[in-house]
């Protein structure tokens, strides 16, 4: 898959016999399912004509995916799209292979991955650490500042 699509969901099933597919959203931008979207399954471009949630995921219509048989095909793929330009926003691929700086100016790490978590996203350290986005003071010259409370970096690691 091209290095620049950023994964955002997985076709789980097709749905009836028309085409349409459940879609599982890992992005937290609803918007990529809307119709018009342009996303990638199986390396191949898809538009969405329709898209609606659905028991806490999403049914999906693909343009040219119009029978079950064609739905099938997708099942269990992965769905990847562009990244949106948000100057303001942190995306979790722009995070990994930063190093995490303490407010005392320490290098405390550098991010490997991001966790997905109800209360917030965890940063996973290469130190074993994990420090909860809500620490982050910033995002600038390959640095994440955090401001932790106190102890965190003792615990772990």
């Amino acid at each position: 898959m091209n290095g620049d699509r950023l994964e955002i969901g997985r076709v789980d099933r097709a749905h009836g016999l028309g085409g349409e597919v459940i879609v599982t959203l890992t992005s937290n931008v609803n918007e990529r399912l809307e119709p018009g979207s342009e996303v990638f399954v199986a390396e191949r471009a898809y538009r969405v004509v329709r898209s609606q949630p659905h028991q806490h995921r999403w049914l999906v219509s693909f343009e040219g995916v119009t029978s079950r048989a064609a739905a099938d095909v997708i099942v269990s793929e992965t769905i990847y799209a562009e990244p949106i330009e948000d100057p303001d926003a942190l995306w979790v691929h722009e995070l990994i292979g930063l190093e995490v700086v303490d407010a005392d100016g320490e290098v405390r790490g550098t991010v490997e991955s991001v966790l997905d978590n109800p209360a917030a996203d965890i940063l996973v350290l290469d130190s074993g650490h994990l420090v909860p986005l809500t620490f982050v003071t910033g995002v600038a010259d390959g640095t994440i500042g955090v401001d932790t409370p106190e102890g965190l970096f003792d615990l772990g690691g």
